[in-house]
């Protein structure tokens, strides 16, 4: 049975995990806004890119721009994006788990891997998966560079036609306390398709469509995968702050349960003392 000074020593154990916790919420709420904010200014401007691009590609031939092209598909990059640090709930397990899902289903196919995020890159450098490419430690400081790294690396493999598809599977942010599992396929770009009864509207390009798709192909690549990468930090952040938010809680039940027992201890202790001095004193 522990003693006084035992559950003492435990209580002020969680009182200090208690403090790291609600210090790491209040630091997830504060990057939190920051990121949500770079969130919803990349949304709409990647929403009318693509409408653009779709638009753009419904009226040409599909040979206009190698990132264009539709072939068989034979072989998928996947772009796994994860978090680099833990203490997030299930944020990470829920990725790696939807990862494992997307091999299964194309193991028919030749699928090779970019892990953005120590977390997945970890799990999988100790699995049979071709790795492209790993960037850890990036949501430190996320920039558009690392974005531009990661689409100039897909571009030129998607160009090269080492690959056929390109599929992205982050986390999305919805709201604070909700995030939604998202898988995405970038590449190849998908016409634009008029709703029935609609006919596509048509516009005047002054320059020819290849010079457009030359200049916007790249830039929208770029601009979904700084999207992703906002969406998945903003995300981590969401998810850090809920499970902090459990965890300080969780540390000031146990620290009343562990009180309450202390207490009961320690007046079984006086009450065992009195006996013992009554019963001395009877004695005598």
């Amino acid at each position: 049975m522990p003693t006084l000074l035992d559950i003492r020593r435990r209580i002020r154990s969680v009182k200090n995990t208690q403090q790291i916790t609600r210090a790491m919420k209040m630091v997830a709420a504060a990057r939190l806004r920051r990121a949500q904010e770079r969130v919803f200014n990349a949304r709409p401007y990647a929403r009318q890119m693509l409408e653009l691009l779709s638009s753009l590609a419904a009226r040409t031939e599909q040979r206009a721009h190698p990132l264009l092209a539709e072939r068989p598909i034979e072989k998928v990059l996947l772009v796994l994006v994860t978090g680099d640090k833990g203490l997030c709930g299930a944020f990470n397990t829920n990725l790696i788990r939807a990862a494992q899902d997307y091999l299964e289903e194309n193991r028919v196919r030749r699928v090779s891997m970019i892990a953005v995020g120590r977390k997945g890159r970890d799990f999988f450098r100790r699995r049979p998966v071709e790795m492209v490419s790993e960037y850890a430690g990036i949501f430190t400081r996320l920039d558009f560079s690392h974005a531009q790294e990661i689409a100039a690396q897909i571009i030129d493999l998607y160009s090269k036609q080492e690959i056929d598809a390109v599929d992205f599977i982050y986390n999305e942010s919805k709201t604070l306390l909700t995030q939604r599992l998202t898988r995405e396929r970038y590449l190849p770009i998908k016409p634009m398709e008029p709703k029935k009864g609609e006919a596509l509207i048509d516009y005047i390009y002054e320059e020819p469509a290849s010079e457009v798709f030359a200049r916007l192909l790249p830039r929208y690549v770029e601009i979904e995968v700084y999207r992703a990468l906002l969406e998945s930090a903003a995300a981590e952040f969401a998810a850090r702050m809920t499970a902090m938010d459990a965890a300080t809680n969780n540390a000031a039940e146990m620290i009343d349960s562990l009180t309450l027992h202390m207490n009961r201890v320690r007046q079984a202790a006086i009450t065992r003392e009195i006996i013992e001095i009554v019963s001395g004193a009877a004695g005598v």
